[in-house]
């Protein structure tokens, strides 16, 4: 596991910007994997939606661990897992689900910094939940890539002159603490995204959305990481529920004919 993380750890400092696909079961990571992406990460949303809940940790922390493992069992690339804000306000919890994490056979992991989209956690008690994380990590043997998440840019308490300042101050504190990329989500604007990049002390991650900037604009403009969250799973089930209309309304099967992988080529993916 030590050789994953030391191989993910590089992907966000060395080579092109590292592009990962946010998988939500063993059967989207594998179709990613044939693309030909180097590594993989989870969507907490998409493993959630996919059970039939909503996302905001309404899952329980091992039903998550045991999404993230049936991932990891199938699919030899490095793994960084979406695991929210920790499952637990306090660094105890945020620790104990570190060591699970990499129990399930994760080598990165993100950790945001508000729970339940309400305000961000309070400033010195987000960066120890950092440093605690860094702790556990170390305590396993295992070099955990950690990406800490800060919701600044979403939080309802900033007003929105103060949230860029309020982005880099904690990414360059939970940098401090022993994190290794910065994730900012809710930011689609190039000047913004450009002062991130400058200010934070860190290889910063960027959400890829339809009507942000492309994946070479983003590279140019500095970023070393870039996810798409629960778009992908959100995707598929929009073709789902596009199919099922069709043979509700139409009575016709043009949606499998048009995206259907045949049966055989399956077979052979996931032999």
């Amino acid at each position: 596991m030590n050789e994953k993380a030391e191989q993910l750890r590089k992907l966000h400092v060395n080579g092109p910007m590292l592009v990962l696909p946010n998988a939500w079961d063993a059967g989207s990571a594998r179709i990613f994997v044939e693309a030909g992406f180097p590594a993989l990460a989870t969507t907490s949303a998409g493993i959630a939606f996919s059970l039939g809940y909503p996302d905001g940790e309404r899952i329980s922390r091992d039903e998550m661990l045991a999404a993230v493992a049936r991932i990891t069992r199938r699919i030899a690339v490095p793994i960084t897992a979406d695991l929210e804000a920790g499952y637990g306000r306090e660094p105890t919890a945020v620790a104990e689900t570190v060591r699970r994490a990499i129990d399930a056979g994760a080598v990165g992991m993100n950790l945001e910094d508000r729970i339940e989209e309400k305000h961000l956690i309070d400033f010195r008690l987000a960066v120890e939940r950092v440093r605690a994380a860094r702790k556990a990590a170390e305590a396993t043997g295992v070099g955990l890539v950690l990406n800490a998440r800060t919701d600044a840019f979403e939080a309802p308490e900033l007003p929105r002159d103060k949230r860029l300042a309020e982005a880099t101050r904690r990414g360059n504190a939970f940098r401090d603490a022993g994190a290794d990329s910065v994730f900012v989500p809710f930011v689609g604007d190039r000047g913004t995204i450009e002062q991130l990049v400058r200010q934070i002390r860190a290889p910063v991650n960027i959400l890829g959305t339809p009507n942000g900037p492309t994946l070479k604009e983003l590279a140019a403009l500095g970023v070393r990481r870039v996810t798409f969250g629960s778009a992908p799973m959100r995707a598929t089930l929009g073709l789902l529920r596009r199919m099922a209309r069709e043979w509700k309304d139409k009575g016709t099967y043009g949606t499998l004919e048009a995206y259907g992988i045949p049966f055989a080529e399956l077979q052979q993916l996931f032999a």
